[in-house]
């Protein structure tokens, strides 16, 4: 299967294509962005004109793509990958939530084509770097068809369960749990800013103990603390999948009790206008409320 069709160019998107064609897959390639377009043929990818015609020339389709209303119209619309005379395989390696990846998956297997979902983690670095961790769900056999694709932008790559939206709730735990400790640990640093400690001194020990994550390690210490805010992922997304997260919890009756008030900074964030930016302004928001910030101290300061 060397023929791969890649559709959504985006931050993620245009890094995944690039380890594709570096893998020698030769790929087909559509999005509204001219410039992506453009990047990706310099590299060797061929551009289509639709969605339905990466279909007609390619044997899988992959998409990411930022929401799950331009998923169905991208795999089912009026120029969408159903109407593709080649693809047999469709991945999502969006993030939809696991009712959108059945749907879709139901529509396209009407028309003889295997649907994988495989959401992603590791954001940006770790698209540009080849390293993302993907949780694939769906069949067996056609995850076994498309493994070397995925290993192509992928260092942890996983069969997580045979049934199509698996991956997509695996994706929306990961994110809920990312979403959730941002606020629990940077409200508990505010307070100890609040109480005299130095910021860089409180992160430097709960990363040598029990206390430490990702967040605390990656984002907190490795961001926050010189006050950069661009972690890769922007606010509306992480509030969409959190919302996501919260409506197929209800659905399958798991409670989310402290996860849906850490929601609700995400929400607030959104409301005061930040929906474009980086999902670690939500830290702006917390550092308001204690009327404290999260930065490392100078030398003058010392």
């Amino acid at each position: 299967m060397q023929d791969i069709g890649f559709i959504g160019l985006g931050a993620m998107g245009a890094h995944m294509a690039r380890h594709l064609i570096k893998a020698g897959f030769h790929l087909n390639v559509f999005d509204t962005n001219a410039a992506s377009l453009d990047m990706i043929a310099e590299l060797g990818g061929k551009v289509c004109g639709s969605a339905a015609e990466v279909g007609s020339v390619s044997d899988a389709v992959l998409v990411c793509l930022p929401t799950p209303e331009i998923v169905k119209r991208v795999a089912l619309g009026e120029d969408g990958i159903i109407h593709g005379s080649r693809a047999r395989y469709y991945v999502d390696h969006s993030t939809t939530g696991p009712s959108v990846a059945r749907e879709v998956a139901e529509a396209l297997g009407e028309r003889g084509i295997v649907a994988l979902d495989g959401p992603l983690a590791g954001g940006v670095p770790g698209a540009e770097a080849g390293t993302l961790s993907i949780m694939v769900s769906g069949g067996r056999l056609a995850y076994e068809r498309l493994e070397p694709a995925f290993r192509s932008f992928g260092r942890n790559v996983v069969h997580v369960g045979d049934d199509v939206g698996q991956g997509q709730i695996l994706k929306l735990i990961n994110n809920m749990i990312v979403g959730t400790n941002l606020v629990v640990a940077a409200e508990a640093i505010l307070f100890g800013v609040k109480a005299g400690l130095n910021a860089d001194v409180i992160l430097q020990m709960l990363n040598a103990s029990t206390a430490r994550s990702y967040v605390t390690e990656q984002i907190l210490a490795g961001r926050i603390l010189d006050r950069r805010f661009d972690f890769g992922f922007r606010l509306e997304l992480m509030r969409k999948d959190l919302r996501l997260c919260a409506s197929e919890a209800d659905a399958a009756g798991a409670p989310l009790l402290v996860s849906a008030l850490a929601k609700q900074f995400y929400e607030l964030a959104h409301a005061h206008g930040h929906a474009t930016e980086d999902m670690t302004v939500v830290v702006k928001e917390l550092e308001q409320l204690a009327s404290a910030e999260i930065a490392r101290r100078t030398q003058a300061a010392l």
